[in-house]
């Protein structure tokens, strides 16, 4: 396949064409901050944090669904650019009830790991304190729409890699959520398949096994990053 030369941060960096930003970044040992891409799934560009800026172009671009181009200039970090990803972090904690102290990822939560390391020391918009459903009717998981961040992780896992389909989103800004099925109690689920994913794809405690306390969530990407890998190289044995 061709290849495309372009440089990020000033460092040169040769790429796949089709490749994204993102991608081509990663290879290079670059870091870009990042909520809502999950290796093996389609991206969406929904959380916005992986926004960069390209010279010559006035907008900012989400990294994980920008393809490289020939001669492209990509800047990575920037006052600009960590003015832009802090206001977002900021309006997420803003928007659900993130309360740390009391939820099974602190402390392995990548929001919070995020906050931390974009220097996210307060919060300047109003909390909305609107109380989200905790959804524990299935037999194994729990989903508190407090903690989630809408990044749509685990209706990705779902859909493409489980094949199940279960998992979606309804609604529109403020109301928007993640629902089972037609709206119904993930316990009453026809199609769920119970496999897990979506928990292991979950970036915050929005998604949990239930017996989980404070700070007791661990996520184990590596079952999701071998079901791809093996599904690419149709190789199942370890």
């Amino acid at each position: 396949m061709p290849v495309r030369t372009l440089t990020i941060d000033g460092k040169p960096v040769s790429a796949v064409e089709g490749q994204t930003v993102l991608d081509a970044a990663q290879d290079a040992g670059i870091s870009i901050p990042t909520l809502c891409h999950l290796d093996g799934v389609l991206d969406v560009g929904a959380c916005r944090l992986c926004l960069v800026e390209v010279t010559g172009v006035s907008r900012l671009l989400p990294a994980c669904v920008t393809r490289v181009a020939e001669g492209m200039e990509v800047r990575t970090q920037s006052e600009r650019l960590q003015r832009y990803r802090r206001m977002i972090l900021e309006l997420l904690f803003a928007e659900r009830n993130h309360v740390c102290a009391v939820c099974v990822s602190n402390g392995r939560c990548e929001l919070q790991n995020l906050a931390v390391a974009q220097g996210m020391d307060h919060v300047r918009f109003e909390y909305r304190f609107r109380p989200y459903e905790v959804d524990i009717t299935h037999r194994m998981f729990g989903m508190d729409h407090n903690r989630c961040v809408l990044c749509s992780r685990c209706v990705r896992v779902c859909w493409f890699i489980e094949g199940a389909a279960t998992k979606n989103v309804a609604g529109r800004g403020a109301a928007a959520r993640i629902i089972t099925d037609l709206s119904q109690p993930w316990g009453e689920s026809e199609t769920c398949t119970s496999c897990g994913k979506c928990v292991q794809a979950c970036p915050t405690g929005a998604k949990f096994h239930k017996g989980s306390t404070v700070g007791e969530m661990e996520r184990d990407r590596s079952r999701l990053e071998f079901i791809v890998t093996a599904r690419e190289k149709k190789q199942w044995i370890v």
